[in-house]
């Protein structure tokens, strides 16, 4: 990153001296590959969770009330799981930032291995109460907002500097993998038994802990000379990332342009109504926006981003709303899988460098406060986003939703450049 962006930054407090270098590839790192290891798996045993839960929830309610309402507690399933999560989160990298964050990974994992566990027992039980279930659901959120913002905290202390931005783009493979196969391989268990879902996900749970546990490197964050009490902390983390510009702009573009141009609610309307391709071309429209992303990571974990790190990511937003009013304007159902495609192969360069500028903008000492917010801001938009959709859908169709939504971006692109040049002149991603 030039020096010119980074003057925006406040001066920070004396801190140690940043992880060492380490080597170009994460690959030859082989706590990472446990870390990697462990990603995968916590990811799919969440997704088959969330379809055992999700069939779960709609049956029990089906059973007393119309399909309308039945609807409803499936709206109540995100609600319970994203209130812990907006509660915590801060307060969670502000820990992240003084306790172990090893520690705190594995026993965050070791908590949605307890909720896994409660969700089995109470399938074997054969009537659960919705409202056990809901709860459930809620520590399990609270469980989410501890891991987040002190894994990303982690995954540098792991792979030093260099592999960052390759480290990074490994980690959303982990991801897509896991939100790729874990609906699908949820879907195939929960036709076969609800309660043999949560046990296959418990038991993943339980190899995710493992796999942190066996890492050698120290999660602990370097001593603070005048610690601050929690408050505090959390306010200048807040502080932080108002004040850094590279940071401040590239977590607020994201939730920007998540929040007009996600077109995820718009697929099963797309593919009944405009389309007529019916469940088939629904799962591949939802299909194809993760290939997408999974291929183009894969390719930045090979050959990452090194220079002109702001440039790529404007342009991949443009491109992100581009395909998004391409989708819109599409009568065709191979051009809006197409453009669900490189849509999403455009937001994984987004997240790559994102990522990464804000990795290396943020020193140690401040990566779980920081990484705290992107995840807020991440949640936030992704909540947001579904009922936004949801209210412009009702307004201006889900044509001229989704036509909207891809203008949008696109200004976003433009304003944000005009108003954070730092950003955009951000250079080396190393």
């Amino acid at each position: 990153m030039s020096t010119e962006t980074l003057d925006t930054a406040p001066a920070a407090p004396p801190v140690p001296p940043p992880p060492p270098e380490g080597p170009d590839s994460p690959w030859g790192i082989r706590d990472f590959r446990l870390l990697w290891f462990g990603r995968v798996v916590a990811v799919l045993a969440i997704q088959i969770q969330s379809s055992a839960l999700l069939w779960q929830v709609y049956e029990i309610a089906r059973r007393d009330h119309p399909i309308e309402q039945a609807s409803l507690y499936l709206g109540l399933v995100g609600l319970c799981q994203f209130l812990p999560l907006l509660a915590f989160t801060l307060p969670a990298g502000a820990m992240a930032d003084r306790r172990d964050r090893k520690r705190t990974v594995w026993i965050s994992i070791l908590v949605e291995a307890a909720c896994a566990g409660s969700f089995l027992a109470m399938a074997l039980h054969g009537n659960p109460p919705l409202w056990g279930l809901l709860a459930v659901a809620a520590l399990f959120g609270a469980a989410r907002a501890f891991l987040a913002p002190a894994s990303q905290a982690f995954l540098p202390m792991v792979v030093g500097r260099k592999a960052l931005p390759p480290a990074i783009a490994a980690q959303s493979i982990a991801f897509q993998t896991g939100a790729i196969a874990g609906p699908a391989l949820g879907g195939v268990i929960v036709g076969v038994n609800v309660p043999l879902a949560y046990a296959v996900s418990l038991g993943m749970f339980l190899l995710a802990v493992a796999a942190f546990i066996l890492i050698r490197t120290s999660g602990k964050p370097a001593p603070q000379a005048n610690p601050l009490s929690p408050i505090d902390s959390v306010k200048e983390g807040l502080a932080y990332v108002w004040k850094t510009k590279i940071v401040l702009g590239a977590i607020s573009l994201d939730l920007v342009v998540v929040l007009l141009a996600g077109v995820a609610l718009l697929t099963p309307i797309f593919a009944r109504d405009i389309l007529h391709v019916g469940p088939q071309g629904f799962g591949l429209l939802r299909a194809a926006f993760g290939v997408g992303a999974m291929g183009m990571a894969i390719y930045l974990s090979r050959f990452p981003i090194r220079r002109n790190g702001g440039r790529w990511m404007f342009s991949a937003v443009a491109v992100f709303g581009l395909c998004t009013l391409t989708f819109g304007l599409s009568k065709i159902v191979w051009l809006s899988g197409l453009a669900l495609l490189i849509g999403g192969a455009a937001d994984m360069i987004s997240v790559n460098v994102r990522q990464t500028l804000i990795q290396l903008a943020t020193p140690d000492h401040m990566r779980g406060r920081v990484s705290s917010v992107s995840m807020l801001f991440i949640g936030a938009s992704n909540e947001l986003g579904e009922a936004y959709s949801g209210v412009m859908v009702r307004m201006l169709g889900a044509v001229g939703a989704a036509v909207f939504g891809g203008l949008g971006a696109l200004a976003a692109t433009g304003a944000w450049s005009a108003m954070f040049p730092g950003l955009r002149k951000a250079d080396r991603l190393t």
